[in-house]
């Protein structure tokens, strides 16, 4: 029961982060494309991957802590459902090329991203 504690108070930290995020970049982008969303996808695995790597290279924690930031907070936080309706949505108004251009740019950005922080932390704590 404690890791099901900790994946829910984990996701409402990731949802919260999330609903801010997309607020924050509506306001500076507008709302012709899902910025928010496409950023959060990236982001999240950018961090995703740190996290990983971390974990896997200079600290292993308790399967608990392991799933409230994991499958908790980064869970939460990004946002392939979201991504999916919005790449929907595109489709059903006929912006096929936009809606083409957001899945392949958050897709490859997002496994790039992810990539490049398991990169980072290689390059910085050293097997």
């Amino acid at each position: 029961m404690n890791s099901i504690f900790a994946v829910a108070v984990g996701g409402a930290i990731g949802a919260a982060g999330r609903h801010l995020f997309n607020q924050q970049m509506a306001r500076l982008f507008g709302l012709n494309f899902p910025w928010g969303t496409f950023g959060v996808n990236i982001l999240g695995s950018l961090v995703m991957g740190l996290i990983i790597g971390f974990f896997a290279l200079k600290y292993d924690p308790s399967p608990v802590m392991r799933s409230f930031i994991t499958t908790g907070i980064l869970g939460g936080f990004t946002t392939f459902s979201a991504f999916s309706l919005d790449a929907a949505n595109m489709i059903q108004r006929g912006d096929l090329g936009l809606a083409a251009l957001y899945m392949a740019g958050s897709v490859a950005g997002a496994i790039g991203a992810l990539f490049i922080g398991l990169w980072i932390v290689r390059a910085l704590f050293p097997a």
